[in-house]
């Protein structure tokens, strides 16, 4: 028997979007948040990633599934219109969106062009704020923003290239905005897992060098896997961690904090 200690985020209301399939980071985070307790949102990119998601939304339980593109601002005032005519208030908004042109992201920072770093600025980190912009008149009594990250933010992560950047810039703007929403009761997290095995991360070169080095780096010698990072999450949103702001959040069985 279920009591309220086990589902402590009954009663709050997620939206989660970048969830693409059941090996996404988002979907371990909505499964997480949905086994606590909250009611779901899930967002999906286009028609073509519709078929994949939907049937994770249904599996979840999501109240609603709404297309999404970040680029297209109608989209996105149509996705927190829906939340405001459905549920009028919003607990969580978790951001697990990032993309960078493949000439650029292969290529050396040295060598990305204004045109890829200004699109994947735009997609993996801007997208972020204007979402938190939306976010925040919905979040009538407090809630927790998360934007995923990576190691490659604050240490130089051979071929991560111009996303190391990118996500330094994210793990910023976290900062900035706790800073700012600290007031009304907002609080916001950077999400840093380690390496997963995840569609995402296949595109970036020599992806199963980055996986087995981590392993050999982690005091716990094991990879995280996307559960992991979704009940990590899920607390960040409870109540238990709610004088918790602005932080990077490792999960990543330890790795970064080896020389």
């Amino acid at each position: 028997m279920q009591t309220s200690s086990d589902r402590p985020l009954a009663g709050m209301r997620a939206l989660v979007t970048g969830v693409a399939n059941a090996e996404s980071i988002a979907y371990g985070c909505a499964r997480a948040f949905a086994e606590l307790g909250a009611e779901l949102a899930l967002t999906y990119l286009n028609d073509k990633a519709k078929p994949y998601v939907e049937p994770l939304a249904k599996e979840l339980g999501a109240t609603m599934l709404l297309p999404l593109n970040v680029e297209d601002d109608g989209q996105l005032d149509a996705v927190f219109e829906a939340l405001r005519e459905q549920w009028g208030t919003l607990d969580i908004m978790l951001h697990s969106i990032a993309y960078a042109p493949k000439a650029d992201l292969q290529g050396g920072l040295l060598d990305s062009s204004a045109q890829g770093f200004a699109y994947a600025m735009d997609v993996s980190c801007h997208s972020f704020i204007r979402m938190a912009k939306r976010s925040v008149p919905l979040m009538k009594n407090g809630g927790t923003l998360f934007a995923m990250s990576y190691d490659g933010a604050n240490r130089v992560v051979p071929n991560y290239n111009l996303m190391g950047p990118v996500k330094a810039a994210l793990e910023a703007s976290c900062r900035y905005l706790a800073y700012e929403l600290g007031p009304r009761g907002i609080r916001v997290h950077a999400v840093s897992p380690g390496p997963l095995k995840t569609r995402a991360a296949s595109g970036l070169p020599d992806f199963d060098r980055m996986l087995a080095d981590a392993v050999e780096r982690a005091p716990l010698g094991e990879l995280v896997d996307i559960m992991d990072v979704g009940y990590a999450t899920a607390y960040l949103a409870t109540r238990y961690a709610r004088r918790l702001t602005g932080n990077t959040v490792y999960i990543d069985g330890g790795a970064h904090i080896m020389a």
